[in-house]
């Protein structure tokens, strides 16, 4: 599931109304408070600080606040577009400086809604995933083969080590040692470390 790789900013215009959208990457609810503490102090004279946010490994927190709006038309609204965009960890605020024009439980909804929707579509996001971490060891004559090999399909090698053999480190989401032994004629060895999980931008 994707979330977002930096804090990000979207402004839009409804019926003289401005919203303006923040989101930032929250792992725990008081990470996601000292947040939203942060965006009231720069926007004290706003009508509304309207937030949603999601996290946890399965998305088991949630939570979501109107702040003051009509009950149902900001806070759920918002949450309903991250969890629509599959978003994960993600802390969505959306200040509204009211313009003068009422914009009625629907067109709230409508509005909240689409801040939330438009500052992910232009928010870069990352997608964590699961890797599986390798040592792979081999002589020096074969640093060539390898190096191609790796670059060829986009493995990344996380450490190098040059001892009596050559040891690089590396991830990938499947085993490879079928294929490098065959390339490695038999004479390398590679031994599975670890399960982990990388950032990848989507």
């Amino acid at each position: 599931m994707p979330c977002i790789k930096e804090e990000s900013i979207h402004e839009m215009v409804i019926e003289k109304s401005r919203f303006i959208t923040y989101l930032n990457r929250v792992t725990s609810e008081d990470e996601a408070k000292a947040y939203i503490q942060t965006i009231k102090k720069m926007h004290p004279t706003a009508t509304h600080h309207c937030t949603a946010y999601i996290f946890g490994e399965h998305n088991e927190f949630q939570k979501s606040s109107d702040d003051g709006e009509p009950s149902g038309t900001a806070g759920v609204p918002m949450l309903e577009s991250l969890k629509k965009n599959n978003m994960q960890d993600t802390l969505a605020v959306v200040v509204r400086y009211f313009g003068g024009i009422k914009l009625g439980a629907g067109g709230l909804i409508r509005a909240y809604s689409k801040s939330v929707s438009n500052a992910i579509a232009s928010s870069k996001l990352v997608e964590k995933r699961k890797m599986l971490e390798y040592n792979l060891e081999f002589s020096y004559d074969m640093i060539g083969i390898f190096d191609y090999y790796f670059a060829q399909h986009h493995i990344p090698i996380i450490n190098k080590q040059y001892e009596e053999k050559v040891t690089y480190t590396y991830l990938c989401d499947h085993d490879l040692t079928e294929d490098l032994m065959e390339m490695g004629k038999g004479q390398i060895k590679n031994s599975y470390q670890k399960e982990c999980f990388v950032e990848v931008d989507i």
